[in-house]
């Protein structure tokens, strides 16, 4: 928000400089972001009198001026089309700086002196376009500065406002602040209405369809009005707070706004289909240009203003092109209306066009101050404009909005602030800043009647933080806060997720991060059966797009959309992990349990291309020392790697189930080249996937240590003969199973099928190492063990000695 500082003082008395203002208002909240001098440094810049103009001799759009600035003439080589002898000019004398830091030195043009240059608006600062240089009124003293001359001199200063302080998105509203800080009193305009006596009524009226919408909606008209350019002072004042001049009626409505913060729009009354307005939702589909020349396709929930036949306005944001006022336009209908935040910031959006107006309306304008604007916007009008204002005012207002009432309680003051304030000072600070304050409940308390222009204040607390920042925060002690400092140990799930992280990124693997939502189709596409719990997914109420429509219930469909992404991009070594929770639905789409998940991808080379390396590419073992690793790295023994039992997307035969005890705590194998070829992968890729909510309950609380045997270890080798279905898993069960404390360790070395051995067998070779923590261990001892060993393996799973 941009203000002036004479256009602050014109509404509060104050002796701040401008630079002492801007810090008492970025001590009270509305930060200032930026102060400008007006006509700063440009002092040279004066009156001055064109005596003669004649063409250049070498330039046919090239002018040589003779220059009067009171003291001298001087000869200036123009440019400009818009000039001729007798004209006062803007001229800026040699060693002048102009905005920009371009600065005037004594020149030849086309070989003719130049001793200055004759300014434009727009090289002056004072505007962002000009179609030439300024002329000036010729009872101008010459060689006068041309900004003190017009009396132009000021101060433009640019608030950075929060998005909760709409009331000071206006100048009455930023000097509501001023008053409240020099405690002086705030002067709001007093329009002065001189009516006709044809009453509005009988040239127009309003229909509220939309309500909720429109809670007001007032109108004035005014007849005879002359379309022409507005008054100097008016430019001047609309273009320091950055706003273009266009016309006197279309000025007016700018102005009133930048002044008191409500916008309002006029309408071309001839064009206005029956002459009445109709607030209403747009029919969907409709199509609608406005006053940037751009064609919008409408929305059931946009709110337009509409005449008896069409839309005319996309209400608070943007008037149409079918009611424009025009430089033949003689009747206006003035409007003053009170929009629907939330409706107006969802069609700003939806149609792309944020304006001054829907700025304001989006962020709650002021319901009051309705009647106010539309009064002073008509009275500019006829005075500007030589216009006739009807008698009357058209002003709809079906539900009349009451104000909030908020009990402050002194005590609640004090606690919060840490500063003894007695109730009778919390109660000028606050009617300080136009609030209507009274006695409260108790004889502790206030009532505060939030007045409509501060939409912001709902809360006590919100009443508090005025309080704080009208006091003065620099005001308010400074103190260190002070507690005690709970040492507890992380949960066991936060440690499990922080170890398998490390232990991921230390194994070499990178962490993808991918969003929870994922396609419909995507449990499909890794062939899972309909009937599969994973396929009860929880849909997302306003997705971002159809491939992100519901929660996922695994992570295998993201990650392998990163695998072939990756590859695509030509990274075909990859090594990547996820960790994070699936959404498991309770069956009725709308509720889910979340389950923490370790998903990990292998493929490509083993080792990184080089010269001396390897060319092997990973296979399932790789990935299986992975996962031994994390089970270790859980303190997780006695886990089977069970063939028998896998997931449809493993290629069958080279996948197998996670087990630990009975449970199955997760996956491992070659994703199936079915499922590759559906996200167009080329390459094998191994997977596993872990329940890390079941390694949590199964993961052990340290390591656990024995010490080191003195004495001498005894191994013993046996070659057993087992059917070919009984696994290397099988025999180490058994091995644990029969509980020999001299059992050190067990290593299968040899497995052989072929000759000597019978069709469906095979043979397994075990070396089983015997060492004692006490003594040394006797023959006939190590032989009573392994027989005692052998027999369990030949008893349970039918084995033969070789």
């Amino acid at each position: 928000m941009i203000v002036t500082y004479n256009w602050l003082k014109e509404f509060v008395d104050f002796d701040y400089s401008p630079q002492e203002l801007c810090d008492r208002l970025t001590m009270v909240g509305l930060e200032v972001d930026a102060l400008d001098e007006v006509g700063g440094g440009l002092g040279s810049v004066v009156v001055a009198k064109l005596e003669s103009v004649e063409r250049h001799p070498d330039a046919d759009k090239l002018t040589v001026c003779q220059v009067n600035n009171g003291t001298e003439v001087l000869q200036v080589v123009c440019g400009a089309p818009n000039h001729k002898t007798g004209d006062y000019v803007a001229f800026a004398q040699i060693g002048s700086v102009l905005p920009g830091d371009f600065k005037i030195k004594k020149s030849k043009i086309r070989g003719q002196e130049s001793n200055g240059m004759l300014c434009s608006e727009k090289e002056l600062g004072l505007s962002d376009e000009s179609a030439g240089i300024m002329i000036l009124s010729d009872n101008l003293k010459l060689g006068q500065p041309v900004f003190e001359a017009l009396e132009i001199s000021d101060h433009k200063i640019e608030i950075g406002l929060t998005p909760n302080r709409p009331d000071c998105l206006s100048i009455v509203g930023v000097a509501r602040e001023v008053a409240a800080l020099c405690d002086a009193k705030l002067k709001l305009p007093a329009p002065e209405i001189k009516e006709s006596n044809s009453p509005i009524s009988e040239r127009t009226s309003v229909i509220i369809e939309n309500s909720d919408g429109c809670p007001r909606y007032a109108a004035r008209m005014i007849d005879g009005v002359k379309i022409g350019p507005s008054p100097e002072w008016m430019v001047r004042r609309l273009e320091a707070v950055g706003m273009r001049s266009i016309n006197n009626v279309v000025d007016v409505t700018n102005y009133v706004m930048m002044e008191l913060g409500h916008p309002l729009h006029a309408f071309d009354f001839r064009y206005l289909e029956d002459g009445r307005i109709v607030v209403k939702s747009a029919a969907e589909g409709d199509k609608f240009v406005t006053l940037d020349d751009q064609e919008h396709t409408l929305s059931a929930e946009d709110l337009m203003i509409c005449d008896g036949q069409r839309p005319v306005a996309m209400a608070g944001v943007m008037g149409g092109q079918n009611s424009e006022v025009q430089d033949d336009t003689s009747t206006v209908l003035l409007e003053a209306a009170y929009f629907k935040p939330t409706s107006i910031r969802r069609t700003s959006k939806r149609h792309g066009l944020h304006t001054e107006s829907s700025h304001r309306f989006e962020r709650g304008a002021d319901i009051d101050m309705i009647p106010v604007a539309l009064d002073r916007a008509a009275s500019l009008i006829a005075e500007l404009g030589d216009g006739e204002i009807l008698s009357g005012v058209i002003d709809n207002y079906p539900a009349v909005l009451e104000p909030l009432s908020i009990e402050l309680r002194r005590e609640k003051v004090v606690e919060l602030l840490d500063v003894d304030l007695d109730k009778e000072t919390i109660q000028v600070l606050l009617e300080s800043i136009g609030l209507d304050v009274r006695s409260g409940t108790t004889s502790d308390s206030l009532l505060v009647n939030v007045p409509s222009f501060r939409p912001d204040l709902e809360r006590e607390v919100d009443l508090i933080e005025e309080v704080a920042r009208l006091y003065g925060y620099e005001r308010i002690p400074v103190t260190m806060p002070t507690g005690t400092v709970d040492a507890k140990l992380p949960p066991q799930r936060q440690v499990v997720q922080r170890q398998l992280r490390h232990l991921m990124v230390e194994t070499g693997f990178s962490e993808a991060m991918n969003y929870s939502f994922i396609a419909v189709d995507s449990m499909k596409k890794i062939g899972l059966a309909e009937d599969d719990a994973r396929y009860l997914h929880v849909p997302i109420m306003n997705p971002l797009s159809e491939d992100q429509a519901v929660m996922r219930t695994s992570l295998v469909p993201s990650l392998l959309e990163t695998v072939a992404r990756n590859l695509n991009y030509r990274s075909h070594d990859l090594r990547l992990f996820e960790l994070r929770p699936v959404f498991l639905s309770d069956g009725d789409h709308q509720n889910c349990k979340e389950r923490l998940t370790l998903t990990a991808v292998l493929s490509g080379r083993r080792e990184p291309e080089g010269w001396a390396q390897s060319q092997g590419t990973v296979d399932f073992f790789d990935m299986k020392g992975v996962v031994e690793r994390l089970f270790d790295s859980m303190y997780i023994d006695d886990v089977v790697y069970d063939a028998g039992q896998t997931e449809p997307y493993f290629h069958p035969g080279k996948s197998c189930a996670l087990k630990v005890g009975k449970d199955i705590v997760g996956y491992a194998g070659e994703v199936h080249p079915q499922v590759l070829s559906g996200f167009d992968i080329d390459q094998p890729v191994y997977l596993f996937e872990v329940d890390v909510e079941r390694l949590v309950s199964l993961s052990g609380d340290h390591a656990c240590f024995k010490p080191l045997s003195r004495f001498p270890d005894v191994i013993r080798d046996s070659a057993l003969l087992l059917d070919e279905q009984v696994t290397a898993a099988d025999v180490m069960t058994i091995i644990k199973r029969a509980k020999l404390k001299s059992v050190e360790g067990v290593t299968l070395f040899d497995l052989y099928t072929g000759k000597g051995v019978p069709d469906g067998k095979k043979s397994l070779a075990i070396r089983v190492r015997y060492r004692d923590l006490e003594r040394t261990l006797t023959e006939a001892e190590v032989n009573k063990f392994h027989d005692k060993l052998i027999r369990s393996l030949c008893h349970q799973l039918g084995a033969e000695i070789r």
